[in-house]
């Protein structure tokens, strides 16, 4: 049995690494993919994942394998492709370590996985599935997306999201906004950031835009907002939890880090479970996630950076 099964992209982070000798930028080579961060963060803090996806029958898919491999997450699910390479991401940084992105994708093999790939067993094995929105941006693998999460909502799985917008991955805006509200009529947990609540939802309001998911069926909705913490709502109840003041080096990675640390926190209970906790106990959950996502700022890249037990327990406790 799994915690959680994850299906999206995994494909390398180039993540600026100082100056050479003669002044040119260094780029250093750093696992990453949301969904794949999202299993990583719960290999290191003891949960069992499995990944599905795909990527290129070259050395950059075969270091991203080994890299799952050594973090003990199941790679029964991911297919390498010969008629793509594996998807690359060049991150700029900006003063305070906020981050942007390039990609090479065009295409990507994360891009060609079909729904004849995927491993439906693990799936339904499963205690949680989760996916993002990247794996919906263009055909086979949206098609294979919705098929994995449409068997697991069919199974009694429950379905973690991540509407991840990375604007020069998308055909346009409105393609990213039609397709992002697809994947919330599965949800039953969405992560997601205060400027992907007012993309999807037009409010810029958060307690109006979190309240728009609620209400068309989202059971729980947490809305990070970086070092401010976390706006969530779920049926015992709504409200902010502050974030924690760190270090910030490098932004990549930190949502993920910070659903993995919530994924973990549920552990093996049932979604009228969580959804029954009193406020004080939900949120505290939101603020165990909250430092995870803090301290996965602290370091370069997604997957080097995430924080283990200790470490959030650490910060906590200061």
């Amino acid at each position: 049995m799994f915690d959680v099964v994850a299906l999206g992209e995994l494909l390398i982070d180039f993540t600026p690494a100082g100056l050479s000798e003669e002044g040119n930028l260094r780029f250093e080579r750093n696992p990453g993919g949301a969904p794949a961060n999202v299993l990583t963060a719960l290999a290191k803090l003891g949960k069992k994942g499995a990944f599905i996806g795909m990527v290129g029958q070259d050395q950059f898919g075969l270091f991203l394998r080994d890299i799952l491999v050594q973090s003990q997450i199941d790679v029964t699910g991911l297919k390498f492709s010969s008629q793509a390479h594996t998807t690359l991401a060049f991150v700029h940084l900006d003063s305070t370590g906020d981050r942007s992105f390039s990609f090479c994708r065009n295409p990507g093999a994360d891009m060609l996985l079909r729904s004849k790939d995927i491993n439906y067993e693990m799936i339904l094995h499963s205690r949680i599935f989760h996916f993002g929105s990247l794996s919906m941006t263009h055909e086979p693998v949206r098609s294979a997306t919705l098929a994995a999460v449409e068997f697991a909502k069919d199974k009694g799985v429950m379905i973690s999201y991540d509407p991840n917008y990375r604007q020069p991955l998308w055909p346009s805006k409105e393609d990213a906004v039609k397709h992002m509200k697809v994947g919330l009529i599965y949800a039953d947990i969405v992560k997601i950031s205060g400027e992907e609540l007012e993309l999807i939802t037009g409010y810029a309001d958060i307690e109006q835009g979190a309240a728009q998911l609620y209400t068309a069926g989202c059971k729980i909705i947490l809305v990070t907002l970086g070092e401010e913490g976390c706006y969530y709502q779920y049926s015992g109840g709504k409200g902010i939890i502050p974030g924690y003041y760190v270090k910030t080096i490098d932004t990549t990675g930190a949502g993920d880090a910070f659903l993995g640390a919530f994924l973990y926190k549920i552990g093996d209970c049932s979604l009228t479970e969580i959804c029954s906790l009193p406020q004080k106990e939900f949120g505290d959950i939101v603020d165990f996630a909250n430092a995870a996502g803090a301290l996965a700022t602290t370091k370069r890249g997604a997957i080097p950076s995430l924080p283990s037990l200790a470490d959030i327990n650490n910060l906590r406790n200061k």
